[in-house]
């Protein structure tokens, strides 16, 4: 059986889906009371892009209570790399020492991240998968 790709989240979507990863399964009003107030949206227009999310494959909508309860279908880390293969594909070649390269000279990385960055690499030098 063939699966379909897993569809690209907007922006808006995406924040949507960082408040899903955070919060676990939500109703509407539940991610709208999470939002900052200074990025908040409103209850309709959550309602509208939960919707289409839902249509898009991106979320998952449990019909079961009279509130319908909305969760992430996809984990943050296959988003992430669905995402940074895209970008890696468009911007890069396909390069990935030029994405990990741009992505490092960028900006500083704090020493937790660099320590991170070592392990990560000393582990795929032996052989292992990231």
């Amino acid at each position: 059986m063939i699966e379909a790709p897993i569809p690209k989240p907007t922006d808006a979507e995406l924040a949507i889906l960082r408040d899903l990863w955070r919060l676990g399964p939500c109703t509407v009003r539940d991610l709208a009371d999470a939002q900052p107030p200074a990025h908040r949206r409103g209850y309709t227009t959550l309602l509208k892009l939960l919707q289409i999310m839902s249509e898009k494959g991106l979320v998952i909508r449990d019909e079961s209570r009279r509130a319908h309860v909305y969760c992430a279908r996809f984990d943050e880390t296959t988003t992430q790399r669905l995402l940074l293969s895209d970008l890696k594909t468009k911007a890069f070649d396909g390069s990935i020492g030029k994405l990990v390269m741009r992505a490092l000279s960028s900006g500083p990385a704090s020493p937790d991240e660099l320590a991170e960055i070592r392990r990560l690499l000393d582990q795929m030098e032996k052989g292992g998968a990231p």
